[in-house]
């Protein structure tokens, strides 16, 4: 049953350090995602699933391995990597509101290019 009228949806990603530990991140938004909303957003990933968190606003989540190991690694990278966008469930609901699904979309259109600079860890690759 949708919040106020409105349905919610859940962006799912993840940062997958070099030796394969990871860190999770999810962002509920407003909106209900289509299959045709999942696959243009994939046509906007580099190699169809990885994206620079830092150049459309989406909050990385690599610092959770930096706690884990005291800091950067040479296993350490840009990229984050797209996991799922679907319906919240009733608990994902209850998380705070990033935004809205349309907003989130097109900025991640709006990149012509991925720009791995943005990220503090370009230059650990």
């Amino acid at each position: 049953m949708p919040l106020n009228g409105k349905k919610y949806c859940v962006f799912e990603y993840m940062y997958r350090d070099g030796a394969n530990y990871k860190a999770w991140g999810s962002l509920l938004l407003t909106g209900e995602p289509t299959q045709e909303d999942i696959s243009e957003l994939k046509e906007c990933l580099d190699s169809g699933e990885y994206f620079v968190a830092e150049q459309v606003g989406v909050p990385p989540v690599y610092k959770e391995l930096w706690d884990l190991s005291g800091g950067t690694t040479s296993d350490d990278h840009a990229l984050h990597e797209f996991v799922a966008l679907r319906a919240a469930n009733d608990e994902e609901k209850k998380m705070a509101l990033f935004g809205e699904l349309s907003n989130l979309l097109e900025s991640f259109q709006a990149v012509t290019k991925w720009d791995y600079l943005l990220s503090p860890d370009y230059s650990l690759t």
